[in-house]
């Protein structure tokens, strides 16, 4: 008997790895130009840390398509929790850094819980609809199973005092809201209540610098040198490409280092002036293709939970994607979100390269049924 199933290997997804391929090759390539001449060697030390956590996430990528995901269905709750606890532990932990704490350090190593907590939140919301499927959630109550999944890692979140993030987690877990069948009433009753949320939010539990942040997001002009710099230098960049960039290594805003954390949440920045519409086209439309693709797997899935696991996948690449897009284009405050598979992140990355794992998984067993 054959260690590994032929079958696998026949229907083993080629279209997904490429595109993921492709968009984590143009990543680096971006990063290279982000952070060309901050130092004598030909590499920059952002590009050696991308490069091994792209061999890392490479692993987790194999790691996460060899282990049935039926199997993985088995052991979603024991990783959600696992996510959840190291989540937990920044509490004690982490220190604090930019207000928030976020990360772990272990001498060079610095990690981001939040990044590999989607992935267990996801793991969990995959079971969870499977065992209650969404199409028979007729009530807002009948909604406690995946809200409670969902609040736990982002009440630690939002502990951390990092809502951006907070944000984003709640979002990847609304992925699945338009599969449930709550009439509109109900949901409208809970936009009432959200919005008298957001007045509480803004009068007892921001801190004065974070509403700063947005008020200077609606009006970068109140604070051009500070707060609203960014944002303004990002607009600047991604205009001066025009059409087709002013070429590789060639951005002003880049090579200058207008731009502050250009290598980080502003990366998309460096490609639009440098590659200009069609380069940022290009981008935009791999990792749209990318999506659309989990979105087939999704539909060809032969059971429930690899149904909802791969919408959820989807959902763990795509928010992450428009925040960030919206970040630097100056439609959202800038709340350090990357660009899944693009940006420079370690985290990110490996978390980002799990996912696609995923994927594959679902995607190469779907004849198993």
């Amino acid at each position: 008997m054959p260690l590994i199933d032929r079958r696998l290997l026949q229907n083993f997804d080629w279209t997904l790895l490429l595109l993921a391929s492709v968009l984590v090759a143009l990543g680096i390539a971006n990063l290279v130009s982000a952070t060309h001449g901050t130092t004598s060697g030909d590499l920059s030390p952002e590009v050696r840390r991308q490069l091994v956590s792209a061999g890392l996430g490479t692993v987790g990528l194999v790691a996460a398509l060899l282990v049935d995901y039926r199997r993985l269905e088995r052991l979603a709750i024991p990783i959600y929790l696992a996510s959840t606890l190291l989540l937990a532990s920044t509490l004690v932990l982490a220190p604090v850094t930019r207000g928030n704490s976020s990360w772990l350090t272990f001498g060079p190593v610095r990690l981001q819980p939040s990044e590999f907590s989607k992935v267990g939140l996801v793991l969990a919301l995959a079971w969870t609809f499977h065992r209650h499927p969404p199409q028979e959630m007729r009530r807002l109550r009948d909604l406690w199973r995946p809200g409670l999944v969902i609040a736990l890692p982002v009440g630690l979140i939002v502990l951390q005092k990092d809502m951006g993030v907070a944000l984003l987690t709640l979002l990847v877990g609304a992925t699945y809201l338009p599969f449930v069948r709550v009439p509109w009433r109900a949901w409208a009753a809970v936009g009432v209540a959200g919005a008298a949320g957001l007045v509480g939010l803004w009068s007892f539990a921001l801190a004065e610098y974070q509403r700063k942040r947005i008020l200077d997001f609606l009006e970068p002009g109140r604070d051009p040198l500070a707060s609203g710099y960014q944002a303004i230098q990002s607009k600047i960049a991604i205009g001066s490409g025009a059409m087709f960039g002013k070429g590789y290594l060639e951005g002003t805003q880049t090579q200058l280092r207008f731009l502050p954390t250009q290598h980080t949440d502003f990366i998309f920045s460096v490609l639009a002036e440098e590659w200009g519409f069609v380069g940022s086209a290009l981008v935009l439309g791999l990792y749209a293709a990318l999506l659309l693709w989990g979105l087939v797997i999704a539909r060809r899935s032969k059971d429930g939970f690899g149904a909802m696991l791969a919408i959820g996948v989807v959902g763990a690449l795509l928010w992450p994607a428009v925040i960030n897009i919206a970040m630097v284009l100056g439609l959202a405050p800038v709340i350090g979100v990357t660009f899944p598979l693009f940006s420079y992140g370690g985290s990110s990355l490996i978390a980002s390269l799990v996912c696609i794992g995923l994927l594959l998984n679902v995607s190469m067993r779907r004849f198993m049924f």
